[in-house]
């Protein structure tokens, strides 16, 4: 009997044992991400499952989640000393803060490693180095923000490109004159309007004039240049140029792309992400009747008309200084942009920003982005990226009352010098 108890009990401990040694070699890695439309989520998920594939013994859970709440859930999460193992960002300001708060995890070692490093177009790392060190790995997209444009209209109308900010007006005119939407926008989002504020700032002063001011090394957001792009912003909206209600329509959901599709409206200023996002919703619509152009220079000008604002890189990825398992996240991130994943992302209309993907481009839209990316003298990083989170969301509600007439030009320069006053005053 005390045999049999003996046994019993032996058996109990070595089952114990072993499902304990099991559980300590299952690696867990949550991973959270916003590629949420067209082939976003798949191309994604087909990653992680080959390197869970590979790596049998790791779990990946895979969040996906919209644009701006994952923003506000980020934040929360860093704040409550609970976020993902991997997560993305846009690099600038708000991943900086990150850094300097210890939150984020040193890649330098891991991206020098093998020459890791070398894979990626050197332009993709500057919004994720800081200090010498690089903190993320530039996966997702070059993307940039273009006007796109219906060419059936364009055609109707004996319309074509701008190459100057007055053509662009006058196209407008044209377009109201004849019950055609000149720009759809949808801005309950608000970074969806600074596209337009951001570029003629650019084209009106150049890159130094907005670094001068976000910086603090002599510049201000009360300069003229930055009164002078409110003031042809709202030169659009008293036109009647935008959609009717535009501040309440919702990006996200495809708002304003949907008057694009049904020919009421003849552009709209986007990044180059929305490329795969028109073919996997409107194929037809990508072929047969967009076209694109850059932002126009404006007369008089000291901005370099080549001068893009967006990012090289879209979205990076970075490892929490929470996670409990760092080698496992870094090559997982790795399969994301693998050589597989690089040429699901081509054949999705992405251009990931690794080394020779331009001679894998066989869409001429997508090789007349890439010539504009290696052409321009500065890519400019959009203005609620490069600066800290606080500031950035200040910069957009501003946009939103600009673009709703609710404050003067002069009142938004002055909004936004006030509002980076106080935040380094404290």
């Amino acid at each position: 009997m005390r045999k049999s108890l003996f046994l019993a009990f032996a058996i109990l401990m070595a089952l114990s044992l072993g499902s304990a040694a099991l559980a300590q070699e299952t690696v867990n890695i949550t991973f959270w991400h916003i590629q949420n439309t067209g082939t976003g989520p798949e191309t994604i998920q087909q990653a992680v499952d080959r390197y869970m594939a590979d790596n049998p013994g790791v779990t990946v859970e895979v969040v996906p989640m919209q644009n701006d709440p994952y923003k506000t859930r980020i934040r929360t999460a860093m704040g409550a000393g609970d976020p993902p193992c991997v997560f993305p960002s846009w690099g600038g300001g708000p991943l900086y803060e990150y850094v300097q708060a210890g939150q984020v995890l040193d890649l330098t070692d891991y991206m020098n490693a093998d020459n890791y490093l070398e894979r990626f177009v050197p332009a993709s790392l500057s919004n994720v180095t800081f200090d010498g060190k690089i903190w993320g790995v530039p996966v997702e997209n070059t993307a940039i923000a273009v006007f796109y444009y219906n060419k059936a209209i364009f055609d109707q109308y004996n319309l074509t490109p701008p190459a100057t900010w007055s053509e662009l007006v006058d196209i407008a005119q044209t377009l109201i004159d004849n019950g055609v939407v000149p720009f759809s926008l949808a801005n309950r989002t608000k970074w969806t309007s600074s596209m337009y504020y951001m570029y003629l700032v650019d084209r009106l002063g150049g890159p130094e004039v907005f670094a001068s001011a976000a910086n603090r090394t002599g510049g201000s957001f009360e300069d003229p240049v930055f009164v002078q792009a409110g003031e042809m912003v709202q030169q659009l909206v008293e036109m009647g140029a935008f959609i009717e209600g535009f501040n309440g329509l919702d990006y996200d959901t495809g708002q304003s792309r949907i008057p694009m599709y049904a020919d009421q409206a003849a552009m709209e200023l986007m990044g180059t992400w929305q490329i795969s996002t028109y073919l996997a919703e409107n194929p037809e619509f990508y072929e047969e009747k967009l076209g694109f152009f850059p932002f126009p220079a404006v007369e008089g000008g000291a901005g370099n008309p080549s001068n893009v604002v967006g990012t090289v890189g879209d979205n990076y990825y970075h490892i929490s200084t929470t996670c409990a398992n760092p080698d496992e996240a870094f090559e997982m991130i790795t399969y994301l942009i693998d050589d597989e994943s690089v040429q699901i992302r081509v054949e999705n209309g992405r251009i990931p920003p690794v080394v020779g993907v331009s001679e894998m481009l066989e869409d001429p839209v997508l090789k007349e982005v890439i010539a504009l990316v290696e052409n321009a003298e500065s890519v400019q990083l959009w203005y609620d990226q490069y600066l800290p989170p606080e500031l950035g969301e200040v910069h957009k509600d501003i946009m939103q009352a600009l673009f709703g007439m609710e404050i003067t030009p002069e009142e938004a320069a002055a909004m936004h010098q006030q509002a980076i006053d106080d935040f380094y005053a404290e």
